[in-house]
């Protein structure tokens, strides 16, 4: 039986909690379809984490050696990809000498399109070779980083291109894990970020500074190691999203800067539809509370 008004028709609390479910499936489809079609950017306001990532790599002297490992496949790219672009500019707008490699097999594809859309879209000077050099994907998992801690050259005798990494400048000097100033790892898993602190950390502490950007379903396993073994973590979406806002605004870009604002038009839809599930949960509880008041008084 519905509630009525003093005019005999239901009141606007029974009819809010008699209402057909399919209006509720509708709005939740158009929270989460218009901001990705429109592409709405919210502002962020940076954590400790990514802030500690951004000063990280800030600290970094300029022109120095970084490893940036793309410990992940297509599948985690939709988290992961936005946060390993950022990185990307965050580190040549910083004049790094940037050395990619991966730990996943489709890894060594997903750092090549940050190269291309990312590094050699806003800093063309850079020459390969001499500011930057792709390794690609070794297999061997953690055995990989273990070989690096101490010897690279005997982990990857060549570059992705066949070349010897003696003939290369940016690495001919390269020995060990030691040798970089920075390393950052952007880990969907197994292996990833937290192999990185245990096998590469671990066998030269203070020898480099480590950061990580990490999926969200990983990040109970990195937060033990932050920030002492970690200097900086990003956490999926959201702490991409942050680092954008860091790094956008200290190294802006003239054209095509969506390629650096991807975690904040992602965050739209999440931050859209969850304020609507706020909404609906509260109106939910104030008819539940409102009828049970009524039932009570009568």
């Amino acid at each position: 039986m519905h509630e009525h008004n003093g005019s005999g028709s239901p009141s606007f609390l029974a009819r809010l909690g008699g209402i057909d479910r399919r209006w509720i499936f509708l709005a939740m489809g158009l929270s989460i379809a218009l901001p990705i079609l429109l592409k709405l950017r919210f502002p962020e306001y940076p954590g400790p984490m990514a802030k500690a990532t951004f000063d990280a790599i800030e600290s970094v002297p300029e022109g120095s050696t970084v490893l940036v490992a793309f410990d992940y496949d297509p599948a985690s790219a939709a988290e992961l990809q936005p946060m390993a672009n950022a990185m990307v500019h965050h580190c040549a707008s910083r004049g790094h000498k940037i050395v990619f490699m991966a730990l996943w097999p489709l890894g060594r594809q997903l750092a090549d399109k940050a190269i291309e859309e990312v590094l050699l879209e806003f800093h063309p000077g850079l020459r390969y070779g001499t500011d930057y050099v792709q390794l690609g994907y070794q297999a061997g998992n953690e055995g990989v980083i273990k070989l690096m801690a101490t010897n690279v050259p005997e982990q990857y005798k060549t570059d992705t291109k066949g070349t010897p990494l003696a003939s290369l400048p940016l690495v001919a000097q390269i020995k060990s894990t030691a040798d970089f100033a920075l390393i950052a790892s952007i880990s969907a898993g197994y292996p990833g970020a937290k192999e990185w602190v245990q096998f590469a950390e671990s066998a030269n502490p203070e020898a480099f500074k480590l950061v990580c950007g990490s999926t969200g379903v990983q990040v109970s396993q990195l937060l033990p190691y932050y920030p002492k073994q970690l200097d900086g973590m990003l956490v999926a979406v959201k702490g991409a999203a942050e680092y954008e806002m860091l790094v956008e605004g200290k190294y802006p870009v003239e054209k095509n800067a969506e390629r650096l604002g991807q975690g904040r038009v992602r965050m739209g839809p999440q931050l859209v539809a969850h304020m609507l599930m706020i909404g609906l949960i509260i109106l939910g509880n104030i008819a539940m509370v409102a009828g049970r008041s009524r039932g009570g008084a009568r």
